[in-house]
C-alpha cells in the first residue's frame, strides 16, 4: 500500500528536476560499520543538487515535499539501498563475452585474448564494449565501477554520457597496444586524461599498472612517485595465480607483494586485485601498508586461478571490495551475482557463518567505496553523500517470502529485480528501462562486432 501523500506522477519530474523524494517499505542505508544490520521501514530520502539532504519517515518527507512542490514517489514492495560498487573490470572486453571459455588464465590470455585485442581493439571497439558494460551494470544495480583497459579516454566519455560514476585506471604496460607503444606513452596519455577530467564529478582517474609480470621495476617506481604527487589510486592485478608467485621468486627473489612493497607501490592508494594466493608474510605486508584488496570470485573460479581466502583478508583488517572482472572472464557484470558467489565460496572452508549476508552486502556497497577511496562520497545512504541509490522490487516469486532483506539481496537473483537507479540524483534506470542509453542501437552495434570477431577468428 502506498503511504498517504506519495505521488507516483512525481517520478518523471524528479528525474529531470535534480531534486525529489523517494521512499519504500524497506531501506538499508548501510551506514553502520562492517555491515551493521540497520533496516528502516517506510522511510525515504530527499535529494537535491546531486546530494542526499534528508533521510526520514516517508510521510514526513512527502508532506514537506508537497508543500515545497518537490516531486515525491513511494516504490511499493521495494528495498532502497546504496548503489553497488564494482571495484574491478575491463568494460571494453564485454564484446568478448563467451569468446574463449573453459581455459586457464595464461592460455586464455596469451592464445586467445591478446591476439584478438592486437588485431581488433580500437577506439570504436572500446566505445561500444563500454556502452554494453555500462548498460548491464546499470540494469543490475551498479552505480559506480572501476575499470582498467585501453582507450580509457573513450570509456570516460561513455561513462559521462550514461551518467555513470567511475574510477578509471589507465593501463600501464611495457609492451605496445593500439593505444600506446611503451610505458612512457601510457603514462603520458594517462596523465593527460587525468588533467582533462580533473573537475569531472563523476570520474576519478588513476594508474592501472597491469601486473608484476607486465610492468618493470623502473615503471612501478615512477608510478608510485607520480601517484603520490597527484594523490591518485594505483590498481594492479596481484598474485592471481600460483605460477605468478613462482616466477617472481625465480626472477626477483621474493613474492610480487614483497617486490611491490620494496618499490613503494603498496599503501593506502594501492588496490590489489585478486590476491588469490598469499602467505602470512604477504598478509602482514598488505595489512601494515594499508593496501586494499578487490575480490573477484567469479573470474578466479572460472579461470581456475584458485580461491582467495577472503575471511583471512578481512580478519587482518584489510579493506575488501568486490569486482566482477570482465564479461570475458566472468561472464556477467551483475555484482549481486558476484556477491552471492563470494558468500557461498567463503563457506566452503568449513564455516557456514563465514562472510554472512550483511557483511557481503557491505563489501558490495560501503566497503567497495572505501576500497576505491570514495567512502566519503558514496557507498551508504547518509546526509551529505551523493544521491547514488537503487531500488529492488521484491514483488516476484523469486524474492518471496521476505524475512531478512540482506539475505534476500545476497542469496537470490536480486540483480534481475533492480528497477530503478539514481546517480547523483539523476534517474538513469526507471522501471527497468535505461534512461541514458539507446538499447536498440546498443544491440545493433554489438551484433556488428560479433560478425567482425567471428570473421577474424575464421581466418586464424
Amino acid at each position: 500500500m502506498t503511504p498517504p501523500g506519495s505521488e507516483k506522477s512525481g517520478a518523471t519530474q524528479a528525474a529531470s528536476s535534480g531534486c525529489g523524494v523517494v521512499g519504500a517499505p524497506l531501506m538499508l542505508p548501510m551506514s553502520g560499520a562492517n555491515g551493521e544490520a540497520l533496516v528502516l521501514r517506510n522511510y525515504g530520502l530527499r535529494f537535491e543538487a546531486g546530494l542526499i539532504r534528508e533521510i526520514a519517515p516517508y510521510n514526513e518527507l512527502a508532506e514537506a515535499g508537497a508543500a515545497a512542490d518537490i516531486p515525491c514517489e513511494f516504490l511499493d514492495g521495494h528495498i532502497l539501498l546504496p548503489g553497488l560498487v564494482n571495484c574491478h573490470g575491463h568494460a571494453g572486453m564485454s564484446l568478448l563475452r563467451g569468446y574463449a571459455d573453459d581455459l586457464p588464465l595464461q592460455d586464455w590470455l596469451e592464445q586467445h585474448i591478446w591476439p584478438l585485442e592486437g588485431a581488433l581493439v580500437n577506439a570504436e571497439f572500446v566505445e561500444h564494449g563500454s556502452q554494453l558494460a555500462i548498460a548491464e551494470m546499470l540494469q543490475s544495480g551498479t552505480t559506480t565501477f572501476s575499470d582498467m583497459y585501453f582507450f580509457p579516454d573513450v570509456l570516460a566519455d561513455a561513462a559521462v554520457a550514461a551518467g555513470m560514476r567511475a574510477q578509471i585506471t589507465f593501463p600501464v604496460l611495457e609492451f605496445a597496444s593500439a593505444w600506446a607503444n611503451n610505458a612512457e606513452e601510457y603514462l603520458s596519455k594517462g596523465l593527460a586524461l587525468m588533467d582533462a577530467q580533473r573537475h569531472n564529478e563523476l570520474l576519478r582517474i588513476g594508474f592501472g599498472t597491469h601486473a608484476p609480470y607486465t610492468v618493470s621495476d623502473q615503471t612501478f617506481q615512477r608510478v608510485a612517485v607520480l601517484a603520490a604527487e597527484v594523490d591518485a589510486p594505483i590498481q594492479v592485478h596481484l598474485q592471481e595465480t600460483a605460477a605468478e608467485i613462482t616466477q617472481s621468486k625465480a626472477e626477483h627473489g621474493c613474492s610480487p607483494v614483497e617486490r611491490l612493497q620494496r618499490l613503494g607501490v603498496l599503501g593506502p592508494r594501492a588496490q590489489a586485485v585478486h590476491m588469490v594466493h598469499f602467505d602470512a608474510s604477504d598478509l602482514l605486508i598488505l595489512s601494515e601498508s594499508g593496501t586494499s584488496v578487490v575480490h573477484c570470485p567469479a573470474s578466479n573460479a572460472k579461470l581456475a586461478s584458485g580461491y582467495s581466502n577472503i575471511s583471512q583478508l578481512i580478519a587482518a583488517g584489510l579493506a575488501v571490495g568486490l569486482g566482477t572482472d570482465s564479461a570475458a572472464s566472468n561472464n556477467t557484470l551483475d555484482l549481486f551475482d558476484t556477491a552471492r558467489l563470494a558468500a557461498l565460496l567463503a563457506k566452503q572452508q568449513g564455516d557456514a557463518s563465514a562472510l554472512p549476508a550483511w557483511q557481503c552486502l557491505h563489501m558490495a556497497t560501503r566497503g567497495g567505496a572505501e576500497v576505491l577511496g570514495m567512502g566519503a562520497q558514496i557507498g551508504s545512504l547518509e546526509v551529505g553523500k551523493c544521491a547514488d541509490f537503487i531500488a529492488v522490487d521484491t514483488r516476484n516469486v523469486a524474492m518471496q517470502p521476505l524475512y531478512e532483506p540482506a539475505s534476500q539481496l545476497i542469496y537470490t537473483a536480486a540483480g534481475n529485480a533492480v528497477t530503478h537507479s539514481w546517480i547523483g540524483g539523476r534517474c538513469v534506470l526507471r522501471e527497468r528501462r535505461l534512461q541514458s542509453i539507446d538499447n536498440n542501437a546498443l544491440l545493433e552495434q554489438n551484433a556488428t562486432w560479433r560478425e567482425r570477431i567471428l570473421q577474424w577468428r575464421a581466418r586464424q
